[in-house]
């Protein structure tokens, strides 16, 4: 399954993520210790219908091994000619610039996280745009995680991202089901107990204005018309309907 592109300059985003996760692949060590998850995995794995802009890993190696790691990444990225625009101090999180046409996108976001799940499961995948091997969330832990993120961004962050609640209404439609431990886990709460809040949370603060914030750039135009106009409901059943059972 290939990486749906939305609009046309999304192209020249997709192939410097190519470039990143093909270095990552063909690197003995990184490939041992970065596990890849998020929108853009599922994308690529055919599990999402929408265009995915950032490169999300979980961290799995030592805190030892974490400057290597890094020393590593920086000299893939200088390799490929990217440039770092920012980088964290904590994690391997960058903010990577690449050249492009004006106005278009040019900052490309990597991140691989330490604050793992002990309940993530993971499996050695190959991705066929790429036609590398590397380890992935299998999709149960990536719906659980996606069933967390979107009342965990709110609580750590303050804002809203539309295009966690797309995910789940696509993990839904598509019958997958999803890692019970890893909401336990995360939320400190059954999984049951959590969808009763995650669905007070989508009834209260998901509007059509946080609807098309973010999600209208990442789908194709007429897709984006589409689903709009029943994101909200059908979610909300899909959770009742979880509720109920």
């Amino acid at each position: 399954m290939t990486l749906i592109v939305s609009h046309k300059d999304d192209a020249v985003h997709k192939a410097w993520m190519f470039r990143v996760l093909r270095g990552v692949a063909d690197d003995v060590a990184l490939v041992k210790v970065l596990v890849f998850k998020g929108g853009t995995c599922a994308a690529m794995r055919g599990f999402l219908d929408r265009f995915s802009v950032d490169l999300d890993f979980d961290y799995i190696g030592s805190v030892d091994e974490m400057d290597a790691v890094r020393k590593k990444l920086e000299r893939l990225f200088s390799d490929l000619g990217l440039t770092v625009k920012d980088a964290s101090k904590e994690v391997p999180q960058y903010f990577l610039k690449y050249p492009a046409k004006e106005g278009q996108r040019t900052t490309l976001k990597f991140e691989a996280t330490n604050l793992l799940s002990k309940a993530n499961k993971i499996e050695k995948v190959r991705f066929v745009d790429i036609d590398r091997v590397l380890l992935s969330h299998t999709i149960e832990t990536m719906f659980a995680h996606k069933l967390v993120a979107l009342v965990d961004r709110f609580e750590r962050h303050g804002s809203i991202a539309s295009r966690d609640v797309y995910d789940i209404h696509r993990f839904f439609m598509s019958g997958y089901s999803y890692n019970e431990e890893v909401i336990q886990d995360r939320r400190g709460v059954p999984a049951h107990e959590y969808l009763k809040e995650l669905y007070s949370f989508i009834d209260v603060r998901i509007t059509d204005m946080i609807i098309n914030q973010d999600l209208n750039v990442l789908l194709k135009p007429d897709q984006f018309q589409k689903i709009r106009l029943v994101l909200k409901e059908e979610t909300l059943t899909f959770i009742r309907d979880e509720l109920r059972g």
